[in-house]
């Protein structure tokens, strides 16, 4: 069921969670939006604190995940966090490679990767979204033993799922600056051959 709209005086509190709510939110799990026959399926590494305490995925400020899904034509305006579930009306969903929160993605081991890779393949498999695409480079390598996986489309598939990898959309990725990161999103949603939804275009 979709969650609750957060109301509007919620939604203009600037403060974010304090740091004993951060605390609390270690190893929690936020649930996927998720759906059958999405157009495409972002998976992230893992939620961080912020996300586990505000239970929405990429709920830290500093991500560039939602800016990057709507300078790319994904969705028609930049959306909240706790607007999520409107990408299921998109054909678009989140999951997660590994369920559970931390302050780092370097806090998880190799085996979890491993293992996530797994459930993830099964979880692809049921759900059957026509593409999956992977936030984090270094995360997929682990999760599927490829060492050599670069972004963009990869030549493993889930079933009928194509794969298509993303550079990690974190505000501490230097490697990828936001012009870059809209880009290859950009790329991943012709290639879907999905429409730019922009309404300023």
């Amino acid at each position: 069921m979709p969650r609750n709209e957060v109301t509007p005086a919620k939604a203009r509190r600037a403060p974010g969670p304090s740091r004993a709510e951060l605390e609390a939110a270690r190893d929690k799990v936020v649930p996927d939006v998720l759906v059958e026959g999405l157009d495409v399926l972002f998976c992230g590494i893992n939620p961080g604190l912020a996300s586990g305490a505000a239970g929405h995925h990429f709920a830290n400020p500093g991500t560039r995940f939602w800016p990057a899904l709507y300078g790319s034509g994904f969705t028609p305006r930049r959306l909240r966090p706790d607007e999520e579930d409107e990408l299921l009306a998109l054909g678009l969903g989140i999951t997660n490679v590994v369920d559970r929160t931390t302050a780092q993605a370097n806090e998880l081991t190799r085996a979890e990767a491993v293992e996530g890779g797994r459930r993830l393949r099964g979880k692809v498999e049921r759900w059957r979204p026509r593409w999956l695409a992977v936030l984090g480079v270094t995360a997929f390598r682990d999760a599927f033993g490829d060492r050599d996986a670069k972004v963009g489309p990869q030549t493993m598939a889930m079933g009928d799922t194509r794969v298509w990898l993303l550079p990690n959309p974190s505000g501490r990725n230097a490697h990828w600056q936001l012009d870059a990161l809209t880009e290859e999103f950009a790329r991943l949603r012709r290639t879907a051959g999905l429409p730019d939804r922009r309404s300023d275009t």
